[in-house]
């Protein structure tokens, strides 16, 4: 089982996507990420979960009073 927490290269190569999209998809769309100082980190298994539940479609409600 293959529990390492990767970078934001890592993740991006994972996916087959651009920095700038993890960043977006972070921001935007919910994608689980994991603040550590000024680096982000993911594991696999959830961005798998969140990708198979069409995380990537969907576009994060922001609420403003």
């Amino acid at each position: 089982m293959n529990d390492r927490w990767l970078s934001v290269v890592e993740i991006s190569e994972y996916l087959g996507i651009t920095k700038d999209s993890v960043y977006k998809w972070v921001k935007e769309k919910g994608m689980p990420a994991h603040r550590l100082g000024k680096l982000w980190k993911f594991k696999t298994d959830e961005v798998d979960i969140w990708m198979r539940k069409g995380g990537a479609n969907e576009v994060k409600s922001e609420h403003k009073s």
